[in-house]
């Protein structure tokens, strides 16, 4: 599937036609002559996050196809229709390498060459915002895939693209409280960040809710990303004087580091808390190193026990792949069937008209619930699950890493909408 790390994986082909815009200047759509729509699938395969992006991809798969078939969870969002307005939904897959250039470039391709209807995708924030500009140029929809940074959404909002998973202060607003109540209010943390603007949005929401709540920083260190050899900074880290290790890093990089710092000895000394946890991340660092790790994770398959519809996902994804969802998987499906249903309540394809009906914030139910989008800022207002890790005699599976602490609903912990920096351009 790979060809000298560009990768397309394509599922139809069809000519291109057009779709008259309606009440909204020249929106850029797509119709085939077989009466098929095209949707652009940006993934990180290869790259610091690849682990994430295959689950991403994994997840907008299981989405199309249930979509076209009207199945599964979007057969019962949708009342059983196949594919979209009567359209079957068609695709390619790219790989973003995880960098803005490459996601940037097959943004652009499969809007100008493909004339997408809706492209989605991407882990790393610095791709995400590079590819929502590109959205805004082009006036095509843009279903961001994962990003935590405060800037998705706020200082670097646009108005063709929404952003579905929690942003860093939301993560920070609910999980300091918790970190105080089960740790202690008097902690001395130290933190590993990465210098991008994910890392950095983090790392300062994390700090700014923690010292509400007694908590004192005593060092940042910042490593380039990506980063393979984390020693210098780890010790740093090591020789900090904190009793408590907050690790920004993500993807393989999280990996990377939290072994690294294991080697160390930091953990032996140090409490650990990753406050947005990737993918694989448990599975990389191991079940011996996850216990007792406090964290946020945007979704679990345990929530299956909570929400109906995350029961039908978690069962319809490991029925097609063998393997239980992870978070990224539950945020592509959730996007395509949230674009879907906008298209149609809109009765349209048409991006400006879709944009108009998710402006409306008409919550959804899926796998977390009741979502929806909040209009000045086209974040998702969505809960954030609050999780520890498992100590390995008590995992139920090899993929059972977390209990569940607390879910925290999200109107509590949405940044208010004036200090987002976030003005949206006009359609």
């Amino acid at each position: 599937m790979a060809d000298s790390r560009r990768t397309f994986l394509t599922t139809s082909l069809g000519a291109a036609g057009a779709l008259a815009a309606s009440g909204f200047p020249f929106p850029r759509v797509s119709l085939a002559a077989d009466d098929s729509l095209f949707l652009g699938l940006l993934c990180d395969q290869t790259g610091s996050y690849s682990a994430d992006g295959e689950d991403l991809q994994k997840g907008y798969e299981l989405a199309i196809e249930e979509l076209n078939a009207g199945t599964g969870v979007m057969g019962k969002v949708l009342g059983g229709k196949k594919g979209v307005l009567g359209k079957k939904v068609t695709y390619k897959i790219a790989d973003t390498q995880t960098k803005p250039d490459p996601a940037v470039q097959r943004a652009t391709e499969f809007i100008t060459q493909d004339k997408a209807t809706m492209f989605t995708g991407g882990v790393s924030t610095a791709e995400v915002i590079a590819m929502e500009k590109i959205a805004q140029q082009n006036k095509v929809l843009f279903m961001t895939g994962a990003s935590g940074s405060n800037d998705t959404t706020g200082k670097d909002c646009q108005r063709y693209a929404f952003r579905s998973q929690c942003d860093a202060y939301m993560v920070s607003k609910a999980l300091a409280p918790v970190l105080a109540a089960k740790l202690g209010k008097k902690r001395r943390a130290v933190y590993l960040v990465p210098d991008y603007s994910y890392g950095h949005s983090l790392a300062d929401s994390m700090k700014e809710f923690t010292e509400k709540e007694g908590w004192t920083t005593v060092a940042q260190v910042v490593a380039p990303f990506p980063t393979s050899d984390y020693s210098s900074y780890l010790t740093n880290i090591a020789n900090a004087n904190a009793d408590t290790f907050v690790n920004i890093e993500f993807g393989n990089d999280g990996v990377s580091s939290t072994k690294q710092a294991a080697q160390f000895g930091v953990l032996k000394k140090m409490q650990l808390v990753v406050p947005n946890i990737s993918t694989y991340f448990a599975d990389g660092v191991g079940a011996e190193i996850m216990a007792g790790v406090y964290g946020t994770l945007p979704w679990s398959f345990r929530l299956q026990e909570r929400y109906p519809m995350a029961k039908m996902f978690v069962e319809s994804f490991t029925k097609k792949f063998g393997i239980r969802p992870r978070w990224t998987a539950q945020i592509a499906y959730d996007q395509i069937a949230i674009w879907a249903d906008a298209c149609y309540r809109a009765k349209s394809i048409a991006s400006a008209d879709v944009i108009k009906v998710l402006e409306e914030g008409h919550p959804i139910e899926l796998s977390l619930g009741k979502v929806y989008y909040r209009a000045g800022d086209h974040q998702q207002v969505r809960p954030v699950p609050i999780v520890l890790g498992k100590k390995p005699e008590a995992m139920q599976g090899k993929d059972d890493f977390f209990d569940i602490l607390e879910v925290v609903p999200g109107e509590s912990v949405m940044q208010p909408l004036n200090l987002t920096g976030c003005t949206l351009p006009p359609v």
